[in-house]
């Protein structure tokens, strides 16, 4: 009796033994709820507008774009010039303004004739530019005038600096095209530089294939009198494309197209000062262009004679003689 009272005790103990290794496992062992992730709050995450979506503006500014977008639509360039900087030193990367601020200085500097005043609104248009092209370097407005100021300072650069910066802007110029299709100018731009790259001399090709690399690829005149096309189709008004465009034809043997947009632009009336120039260099040229077409219509007619109206006038003046 006296053995299975101890025997009892014992496995009394030994159980007991056991529940407490047993709470000690479960107490050094992760329970299966503690593997789990821990639920994550979502992070706040401020909202950005989408990249084609410029900030609001402040009422100030907003007051100051409208008063030098009239400005600008009544051709007072300076004017509208100051005031886009007059936004960039209340908002410095003002998208807008900085790309505006390029395009009218360029503008303003083409106007003169020395060289020192084209170059300072040149290199202002240049770093206007870049300064837009740093805030959007995919943006159509940007790279237009990043390619207009460099198609601009080329003119006052040596060989090889001129060579070097039509090299340079050529993928600013496609994506220019290419982003903001609906801008007249940027085709405008790409026909000019497409023209002029198609009309490399052999020293310019030879320096451009060995020290550049090689020719910027896109040079061709075709290629450019379609996008002087399209620039005019978009800006039918625009004298300056008229011109560029009957040039361009006269040059790859287009007279009648010529003629065709030359008689268009007579009708167009020149608002500015610059527009005066260009509708007289239009009407210069058009004469010459009338003759040519006119001597060729003539010597046409000659070679369009019908074989039986020669053969009938020969007959005719036979007779003649024989009753004689």
């Amino acid at each position: 009796m006296l053995r299975f009272f101890l025997f009892l005790l014992g496995l009394a103990q030994l159980r007991r033994a056991g529940l407490l290794l047993g709470l000690g496992m479960l107490a050094a062992v992760p329970a299966r709820a503690q593997f789990r992730d821990k639920p994550h709050k979502p992070a706040t995450v401020t909202a950005r507008p989408p990249a084609a979506v410029l900030p609001a503006d402040p009422p100030a500014v907003r007051v100051k774009l409208f008063q030098a977008a009239s400005l600008a639509n009544q051709f007072k360039d300076s004017e509208a010039l100051a005031v886009y900087q007059e936004v960039l030193g209340l908002a410095p990367t003002h998208y807008l303004a900085l790309w505006q601020s390029a395009v009218l200085s360029v503008r303003i500097g083409g106007r003169y004739s020395d060289e020192t005043r084209k170059s300072a609104y040149f290199n202002a248009a240049r770093g206007y530019a870049d300064r837009a092209l740093l805030l959007r370097p995919e943006g159509g407005e940007s790279n237009y005038a990043v390619a207009l100021a460099l198609f601009n300072q080329a003119t006052l650069y040596s060989a090889g600096a001129r060579l070097t910066a039509f090299r340079d802007l050529r993928s600013h110029v496609y994506l220019a095209t290419e982003r903001r299709p609906d801008l007249p100018e940027a085709w405008q731009l790409l026909g000019r530089w497409q023209y002029r790259v198609a009309h490399y001399n052999l020293l310019e090709r030879i320096y451009s294939k060995l020290v550049l690399g090689d020719v910027p690829d896109g040079g061709d005149s075709r290629e450019a009198m379609d996008d002087l096309e399209k620039a005019h189709q978009l800006a039918p008004k625009n004298l300056q494309f008229c011109y560029d465009l009957a040039r361009m034809c006269r040059y790859q043997g287009r007279r009648r197209r010529a003629i065709e947009v030359l008689r268009a632009a007579e009708k167009i009336p020149p608002i500015t000062s610059d527009d005066l120039v260009i509708s007289r260099l239009c009407r210069k040229m058009l004469p010459p262009l009338l003759r040519a077409d006119a001597r060729y219509q003539k010597r046409q007619g000659r070679d369009r004679v019908p074989p039986a109206a020669s053969d009938s006038a020969k007959s005719a003046v036979g007779s003649t003689g024989r009753s004689e």
